[in-house]
């Protein structure tokens, strides 16, 4: 980390950041959640146009965040998977008037699954829920075109039907802008 942290200041000094961050990227994610559940995402992110703002200090620019994501839980027996596709609108705050390499992130969107998700001690009562995430990352490279983000997940139906139990991931995520 101390590594990419080094890369990003360096090359911050030769690009303004958010080079790239304004063109689409592809993203590989790797999430864990307690008792060895885990989930494997495959995504795409928009940015939102020329969108941004000037917030605190920073900038505030937007992106949809469209995903598939495969869940895998201990089950008795071995292990249950299930697929969930969601769509997640996202702030993104980058300090120094968005000249900073690193930046925070949040957003909420809707989810859907093949089938409940359901775990030796929880089970979800609905296969839509919603995704709720907060962030923290850096971009780097000579056009800022990668990222690494770590980010805290909630998910659950919000209360829409019980049992309502969520379930929260600590991701890695990296992207390739492009």
């Amino acid at each position: 980390m101390l590594l990419l942290a080094t890369a990003a200041t360096a090359s911050s000094a030769q690009t303004p950041p958010g080079t790239a961050a304004s063109s689409p990227a592809l993203y590989l994610q790797a999430s864990q959640a307690t008792h060895g559940n885990r989930a494997y995402t495959l995504g795409l992110t928009l940015p939102w146009g020329t969108w941004r703002t000037a917030l605190w200090g920073g900038e505030l620019t937007g992106y949809w965040d469209g995903w598939a994501s495969q869940w895998s839980a201990s089950w008795p027996g071995g292990r249950r998977t299930i697929t969930v596709i969601g769509l997640t609108p996202t702030l993104r705050l980058r300090p120094d008037g968005g000249r900073a390499a690193w930046f925070v992130e949040a957003g909420t969107g809707p989810s859907y699954a093949d089938r409940p998700y359901a775990t030796r001690r929880k089970a979800f009562s609905t296969r839509f829920n919603f995704a709720s995430h907060i962030g923290v990352g850096l971009d780097w490279g000579a056009r800022h075109q990668h990222e690494l983000v770590l980010r805290l997940q909630h998910a659950s139906n919000a209360d829409i039907k019980s049992p309502n139990p969520g379930e929260n991931f600590l991701q890695l995520r990296y992207a390739a802008h492009f």
